[in-house]
């Protein structure tokens, strides 16, 4: 039964991050594949040492895949943020097919 758990999380996790790359190469700016790439990539981190956790079954090695996943989920979402703050302060365009709004950059 662990084994069959095991194999469903490692597995979603695996297809997660095959969606948040595709995400990242089809989607049209810097804004939306940062988006893709941080909610795909962190779950799938997560899901994948889910299975790990649930594979090794042991105490200690729980304690450090339960501290990777902690620091995976709190630095994948920071680091995204920062790409897509870095990209609105070089006033990286906006993808403009449904962008209506006049407010595409701040004024400085």
């Amino acid at each position: 039964m662990t084994q069959l758990l095991m194999s469903v999380c490692v597995l979603s996790g695996v297809g997660l991050m095959v969606i948040a790359a595709i995400g990242a190469a089809r989607l049209p700016d810097v804004y939306c594949q940062a988006h893709a790439v941080a909610k795909g990539v962190t779950l799938g981190i997560l899901l994948i040492l889910l299975g790990l956790w649930i594979e090794l079954g042991s105490a200690e090695a729980g304690f450090k895949i339960a501290l990777a996943m902690v620091f995976q989920f709190a630095t994948v979402p920071v680091s995204s943020h920062l790409v897509s703050r870095l990209a609105w302060e070089k006033r990286v365009l906006r993808w403009r097919a449904r962008f209506s709004r006049g407010d595409e950059h701040p004024q400085k």
